[in-house]
């Protein structure tokens, strides 16, 4: 062997041994957890919980940031270009993922390419909300209303999930409102228990303590299946367009070329949390499926659901901004 290939030996096993002794002492520093939401929201509400635990499993502080930004494009930037290290996590909704490559044009990121998914935490349907002086207490008493105030009732979004769900519910029941955009879900409720707006699909982690305390009105869940922490309100399918759901689910990312033992070990860890008896009754009593999925089901999940959105957005014509 010649001088300078022994070198570039010795500079590859130092290298190696290096990534494995950091691979080995992972976490020894504090661990940046992005939110590509503004605080308040459901996004927002889980990364702090689970986070919590999280930082006690790990034995390292973790740092919340929220990064709050229309279709948290921001914030999934910063989660892109981190060092693929294990101490930059990304909180993430499905649309981020799923939905945001179908709507906007110029994308500074490929979520299946730049990402690397760690696990899936929850799962379920949005609540349907409306503020209490909506004439409607039903969905069919609803579209009812909206035919007959066409482009009159004011609907919030917070990105391209509910957007996308409200645009594919306009479709189904052939009626016309007009959208207002807030950069997340804690500026809509404000604005909505305000009456500032009258239409909402809601995550039900935000929605159940609203519609309890009388200051939301939920007309349905969009799921296929009645929520248990809302027995009494029906599915969006059960009143009146069958086969609707728009269903919303969060999950933990880091950036892509992080090593396999980190992600591994944040699965683990993870998973764990999300099926503790005290969060897997929190999620639960706020309307939440707790789910610790593999990388590889939630990958796999990732693809599947990119597809059907890629479907529906051209379906109802919705253009790529």
């Amino acid at each position: 062997m010649n001088h300078a290939a022994m070198v570039a030996g010795l500079l590859y096993a130092v290298t190696v041994s290096g990534v494995q002794a950091a691979e080995a002492g992972y976490p020894n520093r504090p661990i940046r957890f992005v939110v590509p939401f503004a605080p308040g929201g459901p996004s927002d509400v889980l990364s702090r919980l689970v986070g919590m635990k999280l930082s006690e499993s790990m034995g390292q502080s973790l740092v919340i940031d929220n990064r709050g930004s229309v279709g948290g494009i921001v914030g999934f930037e910063i989660g892109v270009k981190a060092p693929p290290d294990g101490y930059t996590l990304l909180m993430s909704a499905n649309s981020l993922l799923t939905i945001n490559p179908h709507v906007y044009v110029k994308l500074p990121y490929d979520p299946q390419r730049d990402l690397s998914p760690v696990t899936q935490l929850t799962s379920g349907g949005n609540v349907v909300v409306v503020h209490p002086s909506v004439a409607a207490k039903s969905i069919k008493e609803f579209i009812a209303l909206a035919k007959a105030n066409p482009g009159k009732i004011n609907y919030a979004t917070t990105g391209t999930g509910n957007l996308l769900g409200i645009a594919n519910f306009k479709l189904a029941a052939d009626i016309d409102m007009v959208a207002i955009a807030y950069k997340g879900t804690g500026q809509a409720v404000i604005e909505l228990v305000g009456g500032h707006v009258q239409f909402f699909f809601m995550n039900p982690l935000v929605a159940i303590t609203n519609v309890n305390s009388g200051k939301l009105r939920a007309l349905a869940v969009t799921s296929l299946t009645r929520n248990p922490a809302l027995p009494d309100t029906p599915t969006v399918d059960e009143s009146g367009l069958p086969g609707f759901k728009n269903i919303t689910w969060h999950s933990i990312l880091v950036p892509a070329g992080t090593a396999k033992p980190i992600v591994k070990r944040l699965n683990t860890e993870l998973v764990k949390i999300v099926n503790l008896p005290d969060v897997k009754e929190r999620f639960l009593s706020q309307g939440l499926t707790p789910v610790g999925s593999t990388p590889e089901q939630m990958s796999a999940l990732i693809k599947e659901e990119s597809l059907e959105y890629g479907k529906i957005v051209r379906q109802i014509g919705l253009k790529p901004q």
